[in-house]
């Protein structure tokens, strides 16, 4: 699996730990039926299992500010490394993460 957000994949994307004390596990920016084309695009990051990915007070999968902050930065990824469009990424990913 290759990320084309994240470069070191030994450590938490959102807090930098190393996955020692808290294991880490791959999350899909854009997950649910755009899924498969996260793993494709490489839009996956790495987080600390407990306190980043699922049960933390801001882990991606509780709190929608961080959910949408790693959309964005997917957008902004996917489009620099494809050199598409925002119309694009609509296309592809029916959603424009980069309005308010």
């Amino acid at each position: 699996m290759k990320s084309i957000m994240q470069d070191d994949m030994d450590q938490c994307y959102l807090c930098g730990r190393n996955g020692v004390s808290d294991p880490l596990e791959t999350h899909h920016v854009f997950g649910g039926p755009n899924r498969r084309l996260s793993d494709r695009d490489g839009l996956l990051v790495r987080l600390c299992g407990d306190r980043c990915h699922r049960n933390g007070k801001q882990a991606v999968h509780r709190c929608k500010a961080t959910a949408d902050r790693l959309k964005a930065e997917g957008q902004l990824a996917w489009m620099e490394k494809t050199g598409g469009s925002v119309e694009a990424f609509r296309a592809r990913y029916g959603k424009n993460y980069l309005e308010d």
